[in-house]
C-alpha cells in the first residue's frame, strides 16, 4: 500500500523497487494460507481477497516491462545511421578494480563510455582508454557524484549541468555520427531516497523532470541513459517518460535489472535509458560485472528520422501533471541536500 501514499519521503518510494519481489512473497503467502489456515473465517476470505487485489495491480504495473507486452519490431527499419553502442555503468566510487571495466571497455568497444560514481582515482585509471575515446568530459568528485563521458564519435558541443545542487552534475552533448547524424546524449545520476542518503526523493524527482523538460526542447533525436535511483515504473520515471516524451526501451523488452549487482532476488532496474522516436534500439541488456554494485548497462542503436512506427508509444502529460512537474522542480531546488564533500565508504 505504501507506493500508493503520493509522499517524497524515502520510507514511500522505496517500496516502489520492490514490485516484484512483493509480488512473491504475496502469492507464496497466499498459497501457503489456503492450504494450511484455519480456521477458514470470514477475515481469512476477506484478507485473502484483498491480497489478490494488491497481486493483481503489481502484475498490471509490471506486465509492461516482461516480453509478454507486444511492442513495435524494428527489424524492418532501415538504417539511416551505423549502429552506435553505448555502455552506462556506475563504478561504485570505492571499488578500486579499474581494470576490469578498462578490459570490459577494450573488449565491447563502445562508442560512448558513461561512468557514475567516478572519482579522481577512477578518473586518473580511465586514462587508459583516452587514445581510443579522444573527446570526453571529466566531473571527478569525491561524494559519489562523480561523472565521466568518453566517446569516439564526433562531438559539436559537451557541458556539464548543474540543474537542482552544485554538487549533482550531469553531461549534455551534441554528437554526429560518422554519417552525419546528430543526436543529443544526456547522461545523469541523481540521489536516491534512503535512510542512509537523502531523506526525500526531492532532488532526484527535481534533477529528472528539470532534464525532461529540457530533453523535450530538443529537435535532434534524443538519448537520456544512467543511474536514475529509481526503478522504471515509479511514478518519477513514468512523469520522467511523459514529460519529456521519450519512449522506455525495457517496455516489452524484459526488466534488464542492474542493481544489486551480487544479489540475484534483491535486482532491480534502476540504471535507466529512455530515447526519441528517432532512435530504434537493436540491443539493450547488461553486461558482466566489474566489481561495482551496479551491472554496466548496454544498448545500441541507429537513427532513422523517416518512420513513424514508435510514435504510437509515445505518452503525454495532462494538465495537472504539468502542474505537479514544475512543482516537484521547485520542491528539489529548494531541497538541501545532506552530501558530505568527500564520502566514506
Amino acid at each position: 500500500m505504501l507506493p500508493l501514499i503520493p509522499h517524497q519521503h524515502w520510507f514511500f518510494r522505496i517500496w516502489e523497487f520492490a514490485r516484484f519481489q512483493v509480488v512473491i512473497i504475496q502469492l507464496t503467502v497466499l498459497v501457503i494460507g489456503l492450504f494450511f489456515f484455519e480456521p477458514k473465517t470470514v477475515i481469512f476470505w476477506g484478507t485473502i481477497l484483498i491480497s489478490f487485489g494488491f497481486i493483481i495491480n503489481h502484475i498490471v504495473i509490471l506486465i509492461p516491462y516482461t516480453v509478454i507486452y507486444k511492442r513495435n519490431t524494428v527489424k524492418e527499419v532501415a538504417k539511416d545511421s551505423e549502429l552506435i553502442s553505448i555502455i552506462s555503468v556506475n563504478v561504485y566510487q570505492f571499488n578500486n578494480e579499474y581494470q576490469r571495466l578498462i578490459d570490459l571497455v577494450n573488449e565491447v568497444k563502445p562508442d560512448i563510455l558513461l561512468t557514475m560514481e567516478s572519482n579522481q582515482a577512477w578518473e586518473n585509471a580511465l586514462t587508459k582508454i583516452e587514445n581510443d575515446y579522444p573527446n570526453f568530459k571529466k566531473v571527478a568528485l569525491e561524494n559519489t557524484y562523480g561523472i565521466h563521458f568518453y566517446t569516439r564519435l564526433k562531438v559539436e558541443s559537451i557541458k556539464v549541468n548543474y540543474f537542482i545542487a552544485d554538487d549533482l552534475p550531469s553531461i549534455e552533448a551534441s554528437l554526429l555520427t560518422d554519417s552525419g547524424e546528430r543526436f543529443t546524449f544526456f547522461g545523469v545520476h541523481p540521489p536516491p531516497p534512503s535512510p542512509t542518503e537523502e531523506e526525500t526523493s526531492k532532488e532526484r524527482d527535481g534533477e529528472l523532470l528539470s532534464i525532461a523538460k529540457e530533453a523535450r526542447t530538443i529537435k535532434d533525436p534524443v538519448i537520456v541513459v544512467g543511474d536514475f535511483n529509481n526503478v522504471a515504473w515509479a511514478r518519477a520515471s513514468v512523469l520522467f517518460r511523459k514529460t519529456s516524451e521519450l519512449i522506455d526501451p525495457r517496455i516489452g523488452r524484459g526488466f534488464v535489472s542492474t542493481f544489486h549487482a551480487k544479489y540475484w532476488l534483491l535486482r532491480f532496474p534502476i540504471d535507466l535509458f529512455f530515447h526519441s522516436t528517432d532512435i530504434f534500439i537493436e540491443d539493450f541488456k547488461t553486461l558482466r560485472n566489474i566489481g561495482s554494485d551496479h551491472l554496466p548497462l548496454y544498448c545500441t542503436f541507429f537513427i532513422n528520422k523517416k518512420v513513424d512506427i514508435q510514435e504510437d508509444e509515445l505518452e503525454t502529460l495532462h494538465e495537472d501533471d504539468l502542474e505537479e512537474v514544475d512543482e516537484l522542480i521547485e520542491k528539489g531546488i529548494e531541497e538541501d541536500g545532506n552530501r558530505p564533500t568527500v564520502a566514506e565508504e
